[in-house]
C-alpha cells in the first residue's frame, strides 16, 4: 500500500479540512491540497516523523475538491499491471523472441530499444520505469517484465535498477534465465542484489588495483599516453638547475605529440617526469657501484 493510501485510511482531523477517509485533503480555497495535512499523516506511525507527504497525481492536486467514496475497511489496491521491456545490444539483433514472449504472456504495453548496456542512459527503460512508478502511485500492483535479466544489464546496472524499483514498490519478473520468476520488491532476490552491489564494487576495485600492480612490475605505464619526451626532460632539467619553479616551467614547455599537442604540461606531470628521471639515475648509480 502506498503512503497516500495509508494516510487516506484515516479521516483528516483538521477542523478546516475534515476530509473523510478515502479522500485527499483540501485547501481553504476548496481545491485538492498539494500535500496531506501534517495532523493527518502523523496518524500513520511510519510517517509520523515525515516533513510532508505529497498528494499523488492521481488525486489531481489543485483541482476542485470532491468527496471520494470511502473504501471498505481492510481493502488492498486492486488490479495488476505488467509492463514489458525489451532490449537488443545492436541494430542488427532482433527483438522478435522477446516481443513474442511478451505476447504469449498477454503483455501489451512494451517499451523496446536497440542500445548497448554500456550506454549510461537508456531512454525506453527510463520511460518504462517512470510509467511503472506513476501507475503504482494510483494504487495498482505493478511489475516490470523482462525476457531475461541480461536485457536489463549486468552487475551494478542491474542492482541499481532493482534498488530503484524497490524504492517505488514495483515488482520484477524474468520470463527465462537464472532469475526466472516473479520477484516482490521485499523479496529475497532484491535483497540479494543489494548485497551483491557492495561485493561487485569491491571486486572491481580489487581487480583494478591488481592489474595496475601487475603492469607496474612489467614496466608498463599506468594511465593515458605519456605527453613527455627526452627533449622536454632536457629542458626541465636545465631549468631546475637554474632554480626555476615547476609552475614557471609550465609556459616554457610544450607537448609535441598526441591529442594534447601544442598545450603545456601540468606541474604534476613535470614533477613526475623529473622524479622518474631521478629514480632511474639513482638506480644506475647504485648498479655501477655494486658492479
Amino acid at each position: 500500500m502506498s503512503d497516500y493510501q495509508r494516510v487516506e485510511a484515516h479521516a483528516c482531523p483538521m477542523s478546516t479540512c475534515a476530509a473523510p477517509a478515502g479522500s485527499p485533503c483540501r485547501t481553504t480555497k476548496g481545491k485538492v491540497s498539494i500535500q496531506y495535512h501534517t495532523a493527518r499523516f502523523r496518524l500513520v506511525p511510519a510517517l509520523a516523523k515525515a516533513l510532508n507527504v505529497p498528494t499523488p497525481a492521481v488525486r489531481k492536486p489543485g483541482t476542485a475538491w470532491v468527496e471520494l467514496p470511502r473504501p471498505a475497511a481492510g481493502t488492498e489496491p486492486v488490479g495488476h499491471i505488467r509492463i514489458g521491456y525489451a532490449r537488443a545490444s545492436t541494430a542488427r539483433q532482433s527483438l522478435d523472441t522477446q516481443l513474442d514472449s511478451f505476447a504469449a504472456e498477454g503483455i501489451t504495453r512494451v517499451f523496446s530499444e536497440k542500445i548497448s548496456t554500456r550506454v549510461a542512459q537508456r531512454p525506453e527503460l527510463e520511460k518504462a520505469v517512470a510509467l511503472a512508478r506513476e501507475l503504482r502511485t494510483s494504487g495498482a500492483r505493478v511489475t516490470l517484465v523482462v525476457h531475461e535479466h541480461k536485457r536489463l544489464g549486468r552487475g551494478i546496472e542491474l542492482v541499481t535498477l532493482a534498488q530503484d524499483l524497490k524504492a517505488a514498490d514495483v515488482g520484477l519478473q524474468f520470463l527465462t534465465g537464472e532469475l526466472q520468476g516473479s520477484h516482490d520488491p521485499s523479496g529475497v532476490v532484491f535483497n540479494v542484489l543489494a548485497a551483491l552491489s557492495g561485493m561487485e564494487r569491491e571486486y572491481i576495485r580489487d581487480r583494478t588495483l591488481e592489474g595496475h600492480e601487475s603492469a607496474r612490475k612489467r614496466g608498463k605505464a599506468i594511465g593515458g599516453p605519456t605527453v613527455t619526451n627526452s627533449d622536454m626532460l632536457t629542458m626541465a632539467l636545465q631549468m631546475r638547475a637554474e632554480g626555476v619553479s615547476l609552475r614557471d616551467m609550465v609556459p616554457r614547455l610544450v607537448i609535441t605529440t598526441g591529442a594534447k599537442k601544442g598545450q603545456h604540461p601540468s606541474p604534476p606531470t613535470i614533477m613526475r617526469m623529473l622524479r622518474e628521471h631521478d629514480d632511474r639515475a639513482a638506480a644506475d648509480t647504485l648498479a655501477a657501484e655494486t658492479s
